[in-house]
């Protein structure tokens, strides 16, 4: 069953969540300095992936036409109106957004290297160890946003199913028409733009900045456009 990792990635989203509740209780200041540990968590993270670049400029290029895109599309703002909405629905007093914890929440599970590739595994091979492992990080850090972000976080299992989900079923038949060199490429360099993202994430959350991480996510797109052209230039020329 292809899906099984995915669904695995969802369920512990909730479970985490859910226990993350049960513990809404912490003092405050312990909170704020949890926050702080993920934000600096967070940012290790990034940093360590935005370092496997072997072509920066692509990555820089990215991100920059990547932002154009975003902004255009306004996208970060389409995602807190959803966010919002569901406030709106299921909101109580008392607690933190719900907005604030289901965008954080979904921009740090959607975005990197192991949704991709773990996806990936288990539609092409039925492998699902990577998603299982992204599935228990998933659960721990949903856990602990859920003590100082509040209930919103359980909404990011959603687009994380939906979007692994895809990613999955789309691998089914991506070995067909897809090069294993192209594919790995795309990897490296969406690895390395994921890193960036997840760094600012990181900066969020530690209230350095307020960077609209979500207008950033075409990058991802623009990667895959520019490793394609750099590969077929280099099937040409040979």
């Amino acid at each position: 069953m292809f899906l099984l990792g995915t669904l695995v990635n969802g369920l512990l989203i909730i479970i985490g969540t859910l226990l993350g509740k049960l513990l809404h209780r912490i003092p405050e200041g312990m909170k704020v300095t949890v926050m702080y540990a993920i934000g600096l968590s967070v940012m290790v993270l990034g940093l360590q992936m935005g370092l496997k670049s072997e072509n920066f400029p692509i990555v820089i290029i990215s991100l920059v036409v990547g932002a154009v895109a975003g902004e255009l599309l306004k996208l970060e703002n389409k995602l807190n109106d959803l966010g919002q909405w569901l406030e709106r629905k299921v909101g109580s007093k008392g607690e933190r957004s719900i907005s604030e914890g289901f965008v954080n929440a979904t921009l740090i599970f959607v975005i990197g290297a192991m949704a991709i590739i773990g996806a990936l595994k288990s539609g092409i091979h039925g492998d699902h160890q990577v998603l299982y492992t992204k599935s228990l990080i998933d659960g721990f850090t949903a856990l602990f946003l859920t003590t100082t972000l509040g209930i919103g976080v359980i909404f990011s299992a959603v687009p994380v199913v939906l979007y692994e989900g895809l990613i999955a079923m789309f691998a089914t038949q991506i070995d067909r028409f897809v090069p294993q060199a192209l594919m790995n490429q795309f990897i490296v360099e969406m690895t390395a733009t994921g890193g960036i993202m997840i760094f600012a994430i990181g900066l969020n959350l530690t209230g350095i900045t307020k960077i609209k991480v979500a207008n950033l996510l075409p990058g991802i797109v623009v990667i895959g456009v520019i490793v394609t052209a750099i590969y077929m230039y280099h099937q040409f020329i040979q």
